[in-house]
């Protein structure tokens, strides 16, 4: 169905990461509406693709070298193209019902953009507002502006709305609207899957996210060595300045002889499918997330599912009743997980299938942007009060 808000859907980042995916999602069906993005990339072209006029700014190439934990003080040499950023959203912002901020450097540029623009602002939150994210001078402020100028902040999970709520951020400012995902399994055997893709054949377990320190994809790396016969697929890339811990991770594989056993797909379109390829998913974060796209994947997927006991996991996995929860950077503790689940697979099958159920019911596509839509209409007409 059409929507006839004139939304400016607003990204610091021309690549494809777990929040540009739920945008993508989010932006179907919206003709009238417009997205600006500080940098070019495979990001525009999808959201061109999804009938939105796509604008890049002359100005933000280089911010991607201002990471969300740095402190502002490492922002001055770009001061001057985010001032121009800034000045080129106001000006853009102008002519929409409503600006939707899908990160963080995006809202805080779209924040002080309105005060020109003065237009509705929503902020997406997809991460977490903690000391180990970002900086305090970059919590300061994000919270300082959400309590002044959003609409609406939202967040994907309870964690979500706690740590934001924890850092000072307005209680009623939130909307919990977990993510929502549309994908069906194809019906074909595990083992036609692995011949399909060329993976190995045996036990083979899989973490599906892009490669960073907090990711923990080191933990399951030291869990496998723990774990002889047993293959792991990692699958995603550094998307946001992280070569050298991707460059630590393969070092770590090859110290550790693991060669032959774990195996570096890249950054991959076909996740649904290489995920039903495995015999378990792990998400192995170390510090709390605030969703887990791969957890709901995997779930819908029919596949067991280890995760850490942070951040949204527990939420999403009812606390163990759809997956098994181990404590975040915990090597023996995943490889005792991966070794019960690869043993004795079958007595999972009733939690597989709750978990299948819980995902199609929790977290489901429509409900989320059935959420949004109604959110972004309730702000729109609440402006024009």
């Amino acid at each position: 169905m059409m929507s006839r808000e004139r939304v400016l859907f607003v990204d610091h980042t021309g690549q494809i990461g777990g929040a540009e995916l739920i945008l993508l999602d989010v932006v179907q069906g919206r003709n009238e509406s417009s997205a600006f993005l500080f940098e070019r990339g495979p990001l525009a072209q999808a959201l061109a693709e999804r009938g939105l006029s796509v604008i890049t700014s002359r100005w933000g190439l280089g911010l991607s070298t201002f990471r969300r934990d740095s402190s502002w003080m490492k922002a001055l040499p770009l001061a001057g193209g985010l001032a121009a950023i800034t000045a080129e959203l106001a000006r853009v912002a102008r002519g929409h019902d409503v600006v939707y901020a899908n990160s963080q450097k995006a809202f805080v540029l779209s924040a002080i953009a309105n005060v020109v623009a003065r237009k509705p602002l929503i902020w997406h939150l997809h991460d977490i507002i903690s000391p180990v994210h970002f900086g305090a001078m970059q919590r300061r402020t994000q919270v300082f502006l959400a309590n002044r100028v959003a609409a609406k902040v939202i967040v994907p999970s309870e964690a979500a709305a706690a740590a934001f709520i924890a850092a000072g951020g307005r209680r009623a400012l939130v909307e919990i609207v977990p993510n929502g995902l549309s994908v069906e399994p194809v019906p074909v055997s595990r083992q036609e899957l692995r011949q399909r893709l060329g993976l190995p054949s045996g036990p083979l377990v899989g973490v599906f996210s892009r490669l960073a320190q907090w990711k923990g994809q080191h933990v399951l790396v030291e869990a496998l060595a723990q774990l002889p016969g047993v293959h792991g697929v990692i699958v995603g890339d550094a998307l946001f300045g992280e070569q050298d811990y991707a460059a630590q991770l393969k070092r770590q594989v090859a110290e550790l002889g693991l060669a032959d056993r774990i195996h570096f797909l890249g950054h991959r379109r076909d996740v649904p499918l290489l995920m039903q390829a495995v015999d378990v998913m792990v998400h192995p974060s170390i510090d709390p997330e605030p969703f887990g796209r791969t957890l709901v994947e995997a779930m819908l997927a029919g596949v067991p599912v280890i995760a850490t006991d942070a951040g949204a996991a527990p939420d999403i996995l009812e606390h163990g009743r759809a997956g098994l929860l181990v404590p975040p950077g915990d090597a023996r503790a995943l490889a005792e997980a991966l070794d019960a689940v690869l043993s004795e697979p079958a007595i999972l099958e009733p939690q597989l299938v709750y978990a299948s159920r819980r995902a199609r019911t929790h977290y489901s596509l429509s409900r989320m942007l059935d959420s949004i839509g109604l959110l972004i209409r309730n702000v729109r007409a609440g402006a024009a009060v």
